[in-house]
């Protein structure tokens, strides 16, 4: 029973980290200059850009490494980065903990 109990665990472990995404951020070079929703972009706001949202939309972003998470709303269109599934502000990007690019897990809220 024991055995079997770790075994589930260990697979839970690495299905979540198989449904990990990357996430990437940008900053202060775009402080002001329009998104795609016609709003200024604000560095330190909970915003972020992902290529097919709604804009408006919540997504709860966790850092895979740390757990630490953070509600953003979508008011941009991006990452153009291959690979990557979101593109965070600087401002959302700090309050999870996360350096250049990380691994994230999405939850959209609304």
């Amino acid at each position: 029973m024991r055995t079997a109990l770790l075994a589930l665990c260990a697979l839970m472990c690495l299905e979540s980290a198989a449904l990990a995404e990357i996430a990437t951020y940008y900053g202060k070079e775009f402080a002001g200059h329009r998104t795609a929703s016609g709003e200024r972009f604000n560095p330190g706001a909970m915003t972020a850009a992902h290529r097919s949202l709604r804009f408006g939309t919540r997504v709860r972003v966790t850092n895979a490494r740390n757990g630490r998470s953070v509600i953003v709303r979508i008011n941009d269109r991006g990452p153009f980065v291959k690979g990557a599934a979101i593109d965070l502000s600087s401002g959302a990007a700090r309050a999870i903990g996360m350096g250049g690019t990380g691994h994230v897990h999405l939850e959209v809220i609304r």
